[in-house]
């Protein structure tokens, strides 16, 4: 038997999102915010993607409160990692370092943009 992917899909990032805004919200509260109504159709979508996020250890829920409150258990600069390297892996044997180089090269700054991504740089070199 296949094990579920630990990969967040869109649906699902689209409910993190929501709760990073918001710090911790109801599926009736998610479903508002994503769907504009808190139909029990939607009600029911926002359940099972929550439950999915639940499988992944992505967020957390709180059974003490009525309705249970969810909260993000991932940091958004988690998330991000994860996939980068996820991506790195998939792509470029694993390093970073080729995808970091595309990325800069591929995007287009403006100068505040670059001062930040050079004292970033410099920061590193100095720990």
């Amino acid at each position: 038997m296949q094990r579920p992917s630990k990969d967040v899909t869109v649906a699902e990032l689209a409910i993190l999102e929501q709760l990073w805004e918001h710090e911790q919200a109801t599926l009736k509260e998610l479903s508002g915010w994503l769907y504009g109504s808190t139909s029990p159709s939607d009600i029911a979508t926002v359940q099972k993607l929550v439950a999915r996020l639940e499988a992944k250890e992505c967020i957390i829920r709180d059974r003490d409160e009525w309705p249970h409150l969810f909260q993000a258990a991932i940091r958004r600069e988690d998330l991000i990692s994860k996939r980068l390297q996820a991506t790195a892996d998939e792509l470029c044997d694993g390093t970073l370092n080729s995808l970091l180089t595309h990325l800069v090269k591929s995007a287009t700054f403006d100068a505040k943009q670059r001062k930040r991504l050079r004292k970033l740089l410099d920061d590193l070199d100095s720990k």
